[in-house]
């Protein structure tokens, strides 16, 4: 068993295949395709960053406004916020839970009126209380953007799909997502959207892209071997791998070239499958793993939610990664290893320790892939790796 929770874990043979010869594309059916979808008017860009930043500045919002967000998150949503000219408000996360509640959301807005946008992101797919908050935003006139980067699929409780709720809705297809383009982004509005240059994409960044599907198959294909590793550092020494976190100028913003939207639709077609299998792989780890590594309140939601990892949480994180390195599982890339992650990033933000919850939990937070990649038998191998690491401790 050779597992990895990213580096192209989207990607098969016939991936590498269509990344390396689609030269073409057609931006327009994909257009089209969200915005039957969602609803409103469909703009494709580079980074899924890109599109939260064309969507705020869209809204005109007056100087000092604040946008709220889950207090547990990327740096790509906290820095796109910033290129807006806007603040954020932290919302702590639940107990339990990976996303923030409709009763915090409403203290926050009691205690700071200027917050203007609220941005979900059912986190890991999870979905939130989307009845609760959306009433609140319509109440106090609150922008709600909907980031479905991890939760392409995910229905919520009163059966609407993700990304049809809010006055916006954003995609990411960066590698690793829901569905993979190897890069891209869109922002699907229902109110006016204010026209933005968009920059072309360079050749090179471009090239990067379209190599990486068959520079991580190689890599993930001769790990075991030890040659895997030594391609991996090299290619990563001489930024010859796409990274999610970096490309093109990340103070423009880029509309995404043609040949990206094949690679796309084509994670749309696939969009059921792919839903389908990942349920089945976080409920084998639910069913299987020790529940007290396990939140009861998302296994609950595995039904209902796109699964893109499967998360558990332990004590001494550091020595299960570990453990599982030893066994061939490399899985060490923790999302989120803080409240806004990467870690390494945490220092740029303006973060004060709103979110103690958030804080305590990525320290503890392990996400176990459920992508295409990952068999039945890996997971069911997987989680008695864990249950023996267990019962070590």
């Amino acid at each position: 068993m050779n597992i990895f929770n990213s580096l192209g874990s989207n990607y098969d043979f016939n991936f590498v295949i269509k990344s390396l010869w689609t030269f073409t594309g057609n931006s327009k059916k994909l257009e089209n395709l969200l915005e039957e979808k969602y609803g409103g008017k469909a703009i494709l860009v580079y980074k899924g960053r890109e599109a939260i930043e064309l969507g705020l500045k869209s809204l005109n919002l007056p100087e000092g406004s604040f946008v709220a967000i889950n207090g547990f998150t990327c740096f790509a949503v906290f820095d796109a916020i910033k290129k807006a000219g806007l603040n954020l408000e932290y919302l702590d996360i639940g107990k339990g839970s990976l996303n923030f509640s409709a009763d915090s959301l409403e203290k926050a807005f009691e205690k700071n009126l200027k917050i203007k946008v609220v941005i979900i992101q059912n986190t890991l797919g999870y979905p939130y209380d989307i009845e609760g908050i959306s009433k609140i935003c319509k109440e106090n006139n609150l922008c709600l953007i909907e980031d479905i980067a991890h939760s392409i699929g995910t229905k919520y409780e009163n059966g609407e799909e993700a990304g049809t709720i809010g006055d916006m809705t954003i995609l990411s297809f960066s590698q690793d997502k829901m569905i993979d383009g190897i890069s891209g982004g869109a922002l699907i509005s229902k109110l006016p959207i204010s026209s933005l240059h968009l920059e072309g994409v360079g050749i090179k960044q471009q090239l990067v892209d379209r190599f990486y599907p068959l520079f991580t198959y190689i890599i993930r294909r001769t790990y075991p071997i030890g040659l895997g590793k030594l391609l991996h550092f090299i290619l990563k020494r001489l930024n010859l791998l796409s990274k999610p976190m970096i490309g093109a100028d990340a103070n423009k913003l880029h509309k995404l070239p043609g040949w990206y939207t094949n690679l796309i639709k084509q994670g749309f077609n696939k969009l059921e499958e792919n839903l389908d299998h990942r349920k089945n792989i976080a409920s084998i780890y639910s069913q299987m793993i020790n529940p007290k590594v396990i939140s009861p309140l998302i296994s609950e939601q595995i039904k209902s939610s796109s699964n893109l990892r499967f998360p558990i949480f332990v004590n001494n994180r550091s020595d299960l990664i570990k453990y599982l390195n030893n066994n061939r599982i490399y899985i060490s890339d923790v999302w989120y290893d803080a409240p806004i992650a990467p870690k390494k990033y945490l220092p740029k933000t303006d973060y004060q320790n709103q979110c103690p919850n958030s804080e305590l939990i990525s320290q503890t937070i392990l996400n176990l892939p459920t992508h295409k990649n990952i068999s039945v038998e890996n997971a069911k191998n997987l989680s008695k790796l864990v249950n023996q690491w267990l019962t070590q401790q």
